[in-house]
């Protein structure tokens, strides 16, 4: 017999902690925040604590094509092995309407699932993405 699972035990599968191993930028006192799915291509990331900040994140891969190396030091904080299960998201600055707001490709957020660790990473010498990019220019309008 199948047994129904309840609101809360749903809302476990899609909350997931993570240590801060690099410091967000602007945001340097948060060591640990929880990531709550909202769908397949968002995500919320909640201070764990000040419950005030939160960001909205993006999947930058149902975006454009997005190709970054890892530092070795990242790497090492995180963890991170060739069979390591990693998130990478990137920060959405929500305007209204939606189509208005910003994508920051330049300071991917990498979560190491596996560890439960997380690193912002700045693309110092990126010459291809920006710091707000409008996610209009990565949505498909039909005419």
């Amino acid at each position: 017999m199948l047994k129904s699972d309840t609101i809360d035990e749903i809302k476990k599968r899609f909350l997931m902690k993570f240590e801060i191993i690099t410091p967000l930028l602007g945001f340097e006192e948060i060591k640990e925040v929880e990531l709550h799915k909202i769908d397949d291509i968002f995500m919320k990331m909640q201070s764990v604590v000040d419950e005030n900040i939160s960001f909205t994140l993006v999947n930058p891969y149902v975006l454009r094509d997005y190709d970054f190396e890892v530092p070795s030091q990242i790497k090492e904080a995180l963890e991170i092995t060739t069979k390591s299960n990693l998130l990478i998201f990137n920060i959405l600055l929500i305007q209204t309407p939606i189509e208005d707001s910003y994508i920051n490709f330049v300071g991917p957020l990498v979560f190491n699932t596996d560890t439960k660790k997380a690193a912002q990473i700045i693309l110092a010498d990126n010459t291809q993405y920006q710091v707000a990019e409008k996610i209009s220019s990565f949505l498909n309008k039909e005419t």
